[in-house]
């Protein structure tokens, strides 16, 4: 059975099994003060280019996000996210059950745009019932976004310079971050998104890791006792080796960004594979995340030998389904895709 369900249907890079078995004996302290979650800091620091940055590790993407959303806002401020962000619609009311909720805009591209966002926030200062409604009070993206697109540099400053202006936090949920990062059409790098956002993450748990996320406030900015909000929201793990010894190893040599360019050269080939075939495609993604239009005719059939994400209903007689690619994704995986899809078309 192929997998292309997702990028996290795998286990971990084998460095990181490796790195694992052989400091599995070594005592060492707990809840992320141990020897690796150190070097695992320093190394973050220095790929961000922000030596000044509070960096912890947390254990996923939902606990990470209703972990930093609930950190940095008061009881009666919203989140502003695009209409198709992770925290609006994949998180099951995470964020809602922090007390804080989520201010969904209009998308384009599976992105929030800064025009958009302006006249909103505009349209709330501006309207006299705003102390009956809920305030904004910090803006998320995602990076990729749910469909694979990238914010290029001019969008991601052009939000910037819109949260500065209205004196809100900017927060990047990088669960993908690696697969955004190694893509062929980005002109964004780590650094700049430490230089325009107020916090992000680096994934783990989707990019070659066992699990976890590693949160990064470039300038020192974490919220006051952010480590006791990480353990009230179920993210801080006791075991804190486990997180710190893999982003320790997937930021030694460069791993991270070298399996993330991995998967990116899968999803080329399987995209190109795509469009030989004939493929409509639902949106154009530049990233590990492709979106195909399939007759509705074909999806039993094609369930019966891959494993692929539903999305959303397209028609009647149609639906949008995603194939991921992924740090542990084959040449041979992609063909053996391709061939199958080609006796179904």
């Amino acid at each position: 059975m192929l997998s292309f369900a997702s990028d996290y249907t795998t286990g971990a890079h084998e460095a990181i099994l490796r790195r694992l078995l052989e400091t599995n004996l070594e005592p060492q302290t707990g809840y992320g003060f141990d020897d690796y979650c150190a070097s695992a800091r320093d190394k973050l620091r220095a790929a961000c280019g922000c030596p000044e940055a509070d960096v912890y590790f947390l254990s996923g993407g939902t606990q990470t996000n209703a972990t930093v959303i609930a950190a940095m806002l008061s009881p009666y401020l919203g989140v502003v996210c695009a209409a198709t962000g992770h925290i609006a619609g994949h998180e099951a009311g995470a964020i809602e059950y922090t007390g804080h909720k989520v201010l969904p805009l209009p998308e384009r591209d599976g992105k929030l745009d800064a025009a958009t966002l302006e006249a909103f926030l505009r349209d709330y200062a501006a309207d006299d019932n705003r102390d009956h409604v809920v305030c904004p009070g910090m803006v998320y993206v995602s990076h990729p976004t749910e469909y694979g697109t990238l914010y290029s540099h001019a969008e991601l400053t052009a939000l910037h310079e819109v949260c500065r202006a209205h004196g809100l936090p900017l927060f990047l949920d990088g669960a993908r971050l690696g697969y955004g990062l190694a893509s062929l059409d980005t002109d964004v790098t780590l650094r700049d998104i430490a230089a325009l956002t107020d916090v992000f993450y680096v994934g783990g748990t989707k990019v070659g890791a066992l699990c976890g996320e590693a949160v990064i406030f470039p300038r020192g900015n974490a919220p006051t006792h952010f480590f006791s909000i990480m353990k009230q929201h179920g993210a801080l793990l006791a075991k804190g080796r486990l997180l710190g010894l893999q982003f320790d190893t997937l930021f030694t040599d460069e791993l991270y960004f070298r399996i993330s360019r991995h998967a990116i050269d899968m999803a080329e080939r399987m995209k190109r594979g795509f469009a030989d075939l004939g493929c409509t495609f639902f949106r154009p993604s530049p990233t590990n995340q492709q979106f195909l239009i399939l007759p509705n005719e074909l999806l039993d059939h094609l369930r019966s030998q891959v494993a692929f994400g539903f999305w959303e209903k397209y028609d009647d007689t149609h639906t949008v389904v995603r194939f991921a690619t992924s740090w542990s994704t084959t040449p041979d995986d992609v063909d053996a895709l391709l061939a199958i899809l080609r006796t179904l078309l």
